[in-house]
């Protein structure tokens, strides 16, 4: 997640849960237990983290749609200037051709042997073939009309672009708010209809992760010189087996824990719940309105600070008296998902990724250090293209220990799980 993230979670737990929690339980806003969803300050706060995620999200999706259209116009009123390709004289123009002789230059580093593409019709058969399954799925499973179900995947194509560019951008995927779009959308399309209002909002935020982790996996082959048609038939297989495995693994756990309860409360599957209620017209906790406006004004702005902040070609930004490194700031700009991450997760879940990152930056500080250090011992200055890439270093091993990490606890829970299950 990187220690920025794990910081802005950290002040999203203190401030849902050290303060607003609380607060809403003292005033007897929600006056049941502190973790009940329904009547407990746990479900109070997380109307506060969803209008958070719903504010940022759909400004987000909105700066990337404006930066996509503002290109487009520019792209249009170029070959309007140069007339399509030539100039008033009948020639091509000398500064377009140059733009336009970079772009293929550019686009033959890119190009990939056809052999190795996935053909189109298998894409576009793919898409219908997919898209009909799913309209029969949902349909004997939930109840849902056919046509609605395809309009949740037509909606979830545009949906899926823009959190593909924003994660090519920002490296992260909006996916939170772009359900929440299709939500609100069926909101209209199947009144009152919260089944169908959940089934809508998850093929749009199912279409947009997707999108996103495609497109970075098959950016790393690109990288890597690898065929995408070979990346293809893997996702392919993989996703056949991952359809026996998760529902597999899903079985299992539902055998031995209840889902959700303590120990798997389930928090995004409540944020899902609670929106579907809301644009259905269920009514708010007590009080919580104003609170829900102040933090959704104060997480449209900050976006808006940020995508200004990307704009301006200063290398420092002045904050009163204070002069901060314009990099610094973009790195330290708070992110609205990470703080309602903090406050609709539990404390243990943000505090102990808290305390990774701080303790993995802490320790690349002090290496850092120590090496220089040593070379100034030696008469010998660390350059910064060399600090850099011995943080870059630290950083990867500390990624592949973190997975060490995860792998250890992943494996040791799933033969815990199956001792359990079977000796039920």
């Amino acid at each position: 997640m990187g220690l920025p993230t794990c910081v802005w979670m950290l002040v999203g737990a203190f401030v849902g849960w050290g303060i607003l929690s609380p607060v809403a339980k003292v005033e007897e806003w929600a006056p049941g237990p502190v973790t009940d969803w329904k009547t407990g300050s746990r479900g109070w706060i997380l109307w506060v983290s969803l209008a958070v995620m719903i504010a940022e999200s759909m400004v987000s999706l909105g700066i990337v749609a404006v930066k996509e259209l503002r290109a487009l116009y520019f792209r249009m009123r170029l070959y309007k200037q140069v007339g399509g390709r030539e100039n008033g004289t009948g020639q091509p123009d000398a500064d377009y051709q140059a733009s336009d002789e970079h772009a293929a230059k550019n686009r033959a580093i890119d190009e990939v042997d056809p052999r190795f593409l996935v053909p189109g019709w298998i894409t576009w058969g793919g898409l219908a073939a997919s898209t009909a399954v799913c309209m029969g799925i949902v349909k004997a499973l939930f109840d849902v009309p056919v046509y609605d179900t395809l309009i949740a995947v037509a909606l979830a194509l545009p949906l899926a672009v823009l959190g593909v560019r924003a994660l090519g951008e920002t490296d992260l995927n909006p996916v939170s708010g772009i359900g929440k779009v299709s939500q609100v959308v069926f909101a209209g399309v199947m009144p009152g209809n919260l089944v169908g209002n959940l089934i809508a909002g998850g093929i749009a935020e199912a279409g947009a992760q997707q999108a996103g982790d495609l497109m970075q996996d098959l950016k790393t082959g690109h990288l890597l010189n690898a065929s995408p048609r070979a990346q293809f038939a893997g996702q392919m297989i993989g996703s056949v087996f991952s359809v026996f495995v998760t529902a597999g693994a899903y079985l299992l756990y539902s055998k031995v824990y209840a889902i959700p309860g303590l120990q798997f409360p389930v928090p995004t599957a409540q944020v899902w719940l609670d929106m579907a209620r809301l644009v259905n017209g269920h009514p708010l906790p007590p009080h919580v309105w104003p609170f829900i406006i102040s933090f959704a004004l104060l997480f449209v702005v900050l976006p808006i600070g940020a995508a200004m902040l990307s704009y301006c070609a200063r290398e420092r930004i002045y904050v009163g008296c204070v002069s901060i490194n314009r990099a610094t700031l973009q790195r330290w700009w708070p992110s609205g998902i990470a703080f309602a991450m903090g406050i609709y997760n539990a404390p243990n879940f943000t505090l102990m990724r808290a305390i990774g990152a701080i303790a993995v930056s802490a320790a690349i500080e002090i290496i850092v250090a120590r090496v220089k250090a040593d070379r100034r011992r030696d008469s010998i200055d660390l350059s910064p293209m060399h600090q850099k890439l011995l943080e870059r270093k630290l950083r990867i091993l500390a990624i592949i220990m973190a997975s060490g990490f995860v792998l250890g606890e992943g494996t040791l829970s799933f033969f815990i799980l199956l001792s359990q299950a079977f000796s039920a």
